[in-house]
């Protein structure tokens, strides 16, 4: 009875051995896959330096340059100090429409996205949030208005602003501080008179990546209708409403004070940390591509090999016939080989049809070994023909963005 069970116990500690043996080229196959992906980030970095880089919208807010005299008691005696300060102003409402365009860029066999928007602001300000600096030992300086971006490289065209249908000029830098990014208009003499006015202006960004506004209205609202089919909703809101189709997507986000606190942030500040700021955030993101495609069809490889040795293992055991463990091996290195091709494929001519095209080359040149293996014309096309199903079943679930990790606990 020992001796019977020696010989499969062999054959399996065998066939083990010849898989874990293989662990070694799909590891290398790995590491070209992480190596190709890499390069890919840095042609889309570059892209972003050769252009402009994510972008993040603060404002429009008013600065009002604030020097307050004020008297303090030292030895007894009453002594004058002076301090100045910003006070931002923010606005009751502020309603962002944008119309964004994302392009392709190509860098060799690289690709990035570059996205141009179309912005329209407009902001509502209430004069009686200033009642506290009206006052006799407050003296104010020129206000002006602030709007804050991620990187200046992108602005393009900017229609002047408008107060109440005046327009305004418009200067470079947000005047607040040298790290921040921006514009900034002058603006006349603070109307304490006139309970409400109106700001609006129109801009266009161009940027990569993510395209962010902070919501710095009481109310705030943001609308934006792009091309691409493929957003990332990201930030610390989710749109209230949204409409992906594969002509672009539509996206509605709201917020006020009582979700964000920005305006108890702003009360007491005199500069501002734009990406410390809460945001409405949709990213132009690339969906799952070949690279990501590839690496986690590699993760299923030993699934693969497994089944195709377990196949090879039932043939030997019903019909007797031997085979040897080199070409247990040789099959398997064939297996490893479909995947990079895959790779080499997937870069020119897309993943579905790289898919295709190294099934059929591993397929046929494992059906050809195998007939001069088995001398069986027959059990060789059953054998390619169960190596296509395998591969079709494995493309289907790749292929599954959201529910991969089910179908291939079911797989095993």
């Amino acid at each position: 009875m020992s001796k019977s069970k020696s010989p499969l116990a062999v054959k399996i500690v065998t066939l083990v051995g010849t898989m874990l043996l293989l662990l070694i080229p799909l590891m290398v196959v790995r590491g070209l896959i992480v190596e190709r992906a890499d390069y890919r980030s840095v042609v889309e970095e570059a892209i972003g330096q050769s252009t402009s880089g994510p972008q993040k919208l603060v404002g429009p807010l008013i600065a009002i340059p604030v020097t307050e005299v004020y008297s303090t008691l030292e030895n007894n005696h009453e002594v004058s100090q002076k301090r100045t300060f910003i006070h931002f102003w923010l606005p009751e409402s502020l309603m962002v429409e944008g119309n964004q365009n994302v392009e392709a860029r190509k860098v060799g066999i690289y690709e990035g996205q570059v996205w141009k928007t179309d912005i329209n602001v407009k902001a509502e300000f209430d004069t009686s949030r200033l009642e506290a600096l009206n006052r006799d030992n407050i003296t104010l300086g020129k206000p002006f208005m602030v709007m804050a971006v991620g990187d200046t490289r992108g602005i393009g065209v900017v229609n002047a602003p408008g107060l109440d249908g005046t327009p305004l000029q418009v200067e470079p830098g947000t005047g607040i501080a040298r790290e921040s990014q921006g514009l900034h208009v002058q603006l006349p003499n603070l109307p304490f008179t006139q309970k409400k006015f109106n700001l609006d202006f129109s801009l266009v960004l161009s940027g990569t990546g993510n395209f962010s506004m902070v919501p710095l209205g009481r109310n705030s609202e943001l609308v934006l209708n792009s091309n691409w089919p493929h957003p990332n909703f990201i930030g610390d809101f989710l749109p209230v409403t949204r409409e992906v189709s594969p002509s672009g997507f539509q996206a509605r986000w709201q917020s006020s004070w009582f979700a964000n606190n920005l305006g108890e942030r702003f009360a007491e500040a005199d500069k501002f940390a734009s990406p410390e700021l809460p945001s409405f955030s949709v990213s132009v993101a690339t969906p799952a591509d070949h690279y990501q495609l590839t690496d986690r069809a590699t993760k299923y490889a030993l699934l693969l090999i497994a089944l195709t040795f377990t196949a090879f293992f039932v043939f030997e055991t019903l019909t007797g016939r031997r085979m040897h463990p080199m070409q247990y091996l040789l099959v398997g290195l064939s297996l490893v080989m479909f995947y990079f091709l895959l790779l080499a494929l997937s870069e020119h001519i897309g993943f579905t049809t790289a898919w295709v095209t190294a099934s059929l080359v591993g397929a046929l040149m494992n059906g050809v070994y195998l007939q001069a293996v088995l001398k069986s014309w027959r059990s060789s096309v059953l054998f390619t023909l169960a190596l296509l199903v395998l591969d079709g079943v494995m493309w289907g679930l790749l292929r599954s963005e959201e529910s991969s990790l089910l179908l291939g606990r079911g797989c095993c």
